[in-house]
């Protein structure tokens, strides 16, 4: 489980966000999901690959939190996307809201990308020292992880596959 809190010692008052120890690692070859999505998931999937790409080139922790979140948005609105799901609107509900409700294989990954979204709000609010390079890091793991599993739902939607539950931890 994905817990935020403040830390204490020389990194007083910096958020600490601690993503789970153990994530499992889904791979999905690249033809089975890639090739039988549509147009709009398959730009979200790119637009997901370009900013873990950004991440892993970011020498800025800060940058390389920002970008792994980015990518994991990018995934969650290409799993809703390919589901039917993109467009549903209605009392302020963000992708990972949508995404808990309506792709419920990837429910421990939502509640990791939800609390996530807190350190990304510090972030961007100025407060630099948010996040570290162990932090982003953990995050971009966390981010290339969880395009894999939307990959690989993907192509099991493609193929009418049984849905399976996707874990974070």
């Amino acid at each position: 489980m994905t817990t935020i809190h403040k830390s204490s010692g020389p990194a007083a008052g910096r958020l600490v966000l601690a993503y789970p120890s153990t994530v499992s690692p889904v791979r999905a070859d690249a033809e089975g999901a890639e090739a039988r999505v549509g147009r709009a998931t398959g730009r979200l999937l790119e637009r997901c690959d370009a900013e873990i790409l950004a991440a892993q080139l970011s020498s800025d922790p800060a940058d390389t939190f920002l970008h792994a979140h980015f990518a994991a948005l990018r995934a969650a609105g290409a799993i809703l996307e390919a589901r039917g799901r993109a467009k549903v609107r209605g009392r302020g509900r963000n992708v990972w809201q949508l995404a808990g409700e309506f792709v419920p294989e990837l429910a421990e990954w939502v509640q990791v990308f939800s609390r996530s979204a807190r350190v990304r709000a510090a972030i961007e609010a100025g407060d630099l020292s948010a996040v570290d390079t162990a932090v982003a890091e953990q995050a971009l793991a966390a981010a290339e992880d969880f395009r894999d599993a939307v990959a690989v739902l993907l192509a099991g939607d493609a193929t009418g596959a049984r849905r399976a539950v996707v874990r974070a931890s």
